[in-house]
């Protein structure tokens, strides 16, 4: 097969950073029941070596901070303790209507 497509990636990203908020207590689709969606407002990664199909990862991901209005992620893919690639995303929740809202203070308390 060859190797990972780089946007592939930001999907392993994603999923580690929905199983951070879930196990840290966060329910995604109560918030969006709720009507506050989370949206990326920039992603930068930095790929340092190619992995290969059927390479067994390690993706560690990180809240790095929560301002008024934004939540900054770092990543870290690993394939035999050996780093392949090192990511930060930053996210904004917004409302039904796209518009950005404040972190709330119950969001905060789940991280």
């Amino acid at each position: 097969m060859g190797f990972l497509h780089h946007g592939k990636y930001f999907s392993y990203f994603e999923i580690a950073r929905l199983e951070l908020f879930r196990a840290s207590g966060g329910d995604y689709r109560g918030m969006e029941d709720a009507g506050l969606f989370v949206v990326v407002v920039k992603a930068e990664c930095r790929y340092r070596k190619p992995a290969r199909f059927d390479d067994l990862l390690a993706v560690e991901v990180r809240l790095d901070r929560i301002s008024a209005a934004k939540i900054l992620h770092s990543y870290e893919v690993r394939r035999d303790g050996e780093s392949l690639a090192s990511a930060q995303v930053t996210l904004a929740l917004v409302d039904r209507a796209g518009k950005v809202q404040p972190i709330p203070d119950w969001f905060r308390e789940v991280y």
